[in-house]
């Protein structure tokens, strides 16, 4: 009967996992904005680059402000109906975004970049969070799984947008009509969320109080990590807190860079006839950046992991304007690699150090800073791809291209940033026991 009961335990909290991997694929839709970039800058904002990003920019931003308040609703109630409420934020959004006219360009920026981000945030955080309650035996493995879906979700949806973009876009002579296809290819992506949101939902629940794997007993603190629940105030008396979140902030600029504009940088590098594999190769890699990095962070530490990925970082992104041919697709590989491993990490490291309990809050307030350094590098990155606009006439015809050069500004402040989060991550560590104690007294006097 024992060993029953046993087997039952170790599949039940598969359940919940599965479940979330299945609805983080369909936030991975949130890595093939490159596919909509181009035809969404000239049908609705004129070509401008910089203001067709936004869009990309206030997805990630609200991301994280969806995140917090997921986080803080699962950790007070529980995951099914912050699951199921995200997921129809999320299709509604997006299913709204299709109506957006030139004249009223802004409406994408609310549908598709602030419903369509709040909704995935309070998915995001909270599935993250359940499944680290069911497997605090392999916080980053498991962590790495669930955010790897999100990276392996640009693999799935890529050529299904790519075919839906096609099939909607393409006038009665044959013609391509810029931005028609990726409205109504939002339509068909919204409804199709919610589906998948609100039937997953079911199968998403926290274990029981107390619970811990059979067989499993939590190990000696080591490194002056100390195990600890922390309540979200507690997190912010902590000076690791603003270091872990800044760090964060500065190591996602590279990656949110390349990923936003993986398929112009393709077509700059005349392979426009397989661009879109430049989308789905970048999703490809930071899905197995999550699971491996995840996997290493178990065996090395969080700490070292995260200076080793900023380090690779730092120095990617400044080949890629030098690479030539089909190198580009190996250094946007390596850059999604490494940016997969950070949200594949940052996710373990915090409950390492505030624990699992309070954790889809206070990893959600971590994630405030890599919403700030979403809207911050999408934004730099869409101005030079502004600059970098030229133009000539072929023939009587005028063609529009990319001068690649022209965007390494933007790819310099990339390294750098990566370079500053290597410099804070350096001086990063875990909460002492002294620190501890001062934090729950002054706790205390506070209640």
């Amino acid at each position: 009967m024992s060993e029953i009961k046993i087997q039952n335990n170790r599949l039940n909290r598969w359940v919940p996992v599965i479940a979330s991997i299945t609805i983080q694929l369909c936030l991975g839709t949130a890595y093939i904005w490159s596919v909509f970039q181009t035809g969404i800058a000239t049908r609705l904002f004129e070509g401008d680059n910089a203001a067709a990003g936004l869009t990309f920019a206030f997805l990630l931003g609200m991301l994280t402000v969806g995140s917090l308040v997921g986080g803080k609703l699962q950790d007070k109630f529980s995951p099914k109906p912050v699951v199921m409420g995200g997921g129809i934020i999320l299709g509604v959004g997006f299913f709204l975004s299709s109506f957006t006219t030139s004249s009223a360009s802004w409406m994408l920026w609310v549908t598709y970049g602030i419903l369509g981000g709040f909704g995935m945030g309070m998915i995001y955080s909270t599935t993250i969070a359940c499944s680290q309650k069911w497997f605090p035996d392999k916080r980053g493995f498991i962590t790495g799984i669930i955010v790897s879906a999100l990276g392996f979700g640009g693999v799935v949806f890529t050529p299904i947008a790519e075919i839906l973009i096609k099939k909607f876009g393409i006038d009665g002579s044959g013609n391509l009509m810029p931005g028609v296809g990726e409205l109504q290819t939002f339509a068909w992506l919204g409804v199709v969320f919610i589906i998948v949101c609100v039937i997953g939902s079911f199968f998403i629940s926290n274990p029981p109080v107390g619970y811990k794997p059979e067989g499993w007993t939590p190990p000696a603190p080591k490194g002056g990590l100390i195990h600890q629940d922390f309540t979200p105030l507690e997190v912010l008396r902590t000076p690791q807190f603003y270091m872990v979140t800044l760090t964060l902030m500065l190591a996602c600029m590279a990656g949110l860079m390349i990923i936003g504009f993986a398929k112009p940088i393709a077509i700059a590098k005349d392979l426009a006839k397989v661009a879109a594999v430049g989308v789905m190769i970048i999703s490809i890699f930071n899905s197995l950046g999550r699971v491996f990095w995840g996997w290493a962070s178990d065996k090395i530490g969080r700490k070292n992991t995260i200076m080793i990925l900023l380090l690779l970082t730092a120095s990617m992104i400044l080949l890629v304007n030098w690479a030539t041919g089909y190198a580009v697709f190996a250094l946007i590989a390596i850059v999604g690699f490494s940016y997969g491993g950070f949200l594949g990490v940052f996710p373990a490291l915090a409950a390492d150090y505030w624990g699992s309990k309070n954790m889809g809050t206070n990893y959600g307030m971590v994630l405030l800073g890599f919403g700030a350094g979403a809207v911050a590098s999408i934004y730099i990155a869409g101005y030079y791809k502004n600059v970098a606009i030229i133009t000539k006439v072929v023939d009587g015809v005028t063609i529009t291209g990319t001068d690649l050069s022209k965007m390494y500004p933007a790819f310099i402040i990339a390294s750098i940033a990566s370079l500053l989060g290597f410099v804070l991550i350096l001086f990063l560590k875990p909460p002492s026991i002294k620190d501890v104690i001062e934090i729950k007294s002054l706790q205390e006097v506070v209640d």
